[in-house]
């Protein structure tokens, strides 16, 4: 283990919990309304058509033809992204694969994932999918809308996964039933929240990730986007009302298929008992797997050992069968 000591942030990243405390962090109590907010929310968004259109990708690999592409998601927000096909092999299986605030900048060509279509959506108001007035500001991105669920443009992250999957069944009917969604940090939290609603995911692989206990969200120090609305809830007292609609713990008690969880013990970007909360939500299931890493959002000295580990547990999970 190699958990960091020597750091210069201004509070403690692991909040002083050791690994037995840290598993024993329960999802928070349900918001009231929780599964019927997302089941309306879901329904309305599969009677978006996303209409891709696909064209060519300035972006080469040796192993996959890349493909640019955008499609229409609710709110009439076009999304861009990328389609990666296999080079050789057929296509069986498809996934849909989320980014963190830093945004995406090209497709991640290393995911160790044959036969499958990967589609990578860029979220509203990031990177491909910019626009005013969003700010791609982590910081601003996540305040907007804040004042209403209907309006939280985390929702509408949530929506843009979940038309990404209607994309890759209109693009390839045969793949109904076997798609799977991957997300780090932002991605993670957004991909809980799509997979509880939406039973077309058969699969999903979350790493470090955000929204987990909203109400410890709120309280904990942070160099993550849980610091701006912290800083909101001064004078906005109410807020947790709205994000607890958007707990990915939550969100996690409700996931039936199988998961791939891989939560920090040290993270000053996204609180390791907000990640473990999502991943506790999970356990009652022996579908699921939690992976333990000594930190995350920084690195760290066993870093590219742990990393070669999950990624063949990534291979495993998502294999084309």
């Amino acid at each position: 283990m190699s958990i960091p000591t020597d750091h210069s942030y201004p509070f403690d990243p692991t909040y002083g919990l050791d690994l037995d405390a840290l598993r024993a962090i329960a999802p928070p109590e349900p918001a009231l309304h929780f599964d019927e907010f997302w089941r309306a929310r879901h329904a309305a968004t599969l009677g978006i058509h996303p209409e891709p259109r696909l064209s060519a990708s300035a972006s080469q690999h040796p192993e996959w033809h890349v493909q640019d592409i955008v499609y229409l998601s609710t709110d009439q927000f076009e999304i861009g992204g990328w389609l990666l096909l296999p080079r050789d092999g057929l296509v069986t299986r498809g996934l849909v694969v989320g980014h963190g605030y830093g945004g995406r900048d090209e497709p991640d060509f290393d995911l160790p994932v044959t036969e499958t279509a990967v589609l990578f959506p860029c979220f509203r108001g990031l990177s491909r999918s910019r626009r005013p007035p969003i700010s791609s500001d982590p910081a601003r991105h996540v305040l907007t809308g804040i004042d209403k669920p209907e309006t939280l443009i985390l929702g509408g992250c949530v929506d843009d996964v979940w038309l990404a999957v209607s994309v890759l069944t209109k693009l390839y009917p045969g793949l109904e039933g076997r798609i799977g969604y991957s997300g780090l940090s932002l991605g993670g939290g957004i991909g809980a929240l799509a997979i509880a609603a939406d039973r077309r995911i058969d699969r999903g692989h979350l790493v470090v990730p955000t929204f987990g206990n909203m109400p410890l969200w709120l309280t904990l120090p942070t160099l993550g986007s849980a610091g701006a609305v912290q800083h909101y809830r001064t004078t906005h007292p109410d807020v947790l009302q709205t994000l607890r609609l958007f707990d990915a713990a939550t969100a996690a008690t409700r996931i039936a298929v199988p998961m791939l969880v891989a939560v920090a013990r040290f993270d000053p970007a996204v609180a390791p008992p907000c990640q473990f909360s999502v991943a506790n939500g999970l356990a009652t299931s022996n579908h699921h797997e939690t992976v333990i890493l000594d930190a995350g959002h920084v690195d760290y000295p066993d870093m590219e050992d742990q990393h070669a580990l999950l990624v063949e547990k990534v291979r495993h999970f998502f294999r084309a069968t």
